[in-house]
């Protein structure tokens, strides 16, 4: 199913009608720190992997 320039549109306009343009924009907001922690985790475990393998080779 493929969606026109005016179905999105008119969805954009129902969901800045329904939630309003703060309540979006503090959703939106939300997300962004969501994605960004998500990626400090998975660099914290892949810096506590290549430790990890860097020991096991040393030994």
């Amino acid at each position: 199913m493929r969606f026109g320039p005016l179905e999105i549109l008119l969805i954009v306009l129902l969901v800045v009608l329904l939630f309003g343009g703060s309540r979006i924009k503090d959703l939106m907001r939300g997300a962004g720190e969501g994605i960004r922690e998500f990626k400090k985790g998975l660099k914290e475990d892949t810096d506590k992997v290549s430790e990890e393998n860097k020991t096991q080779r040393q030994n």
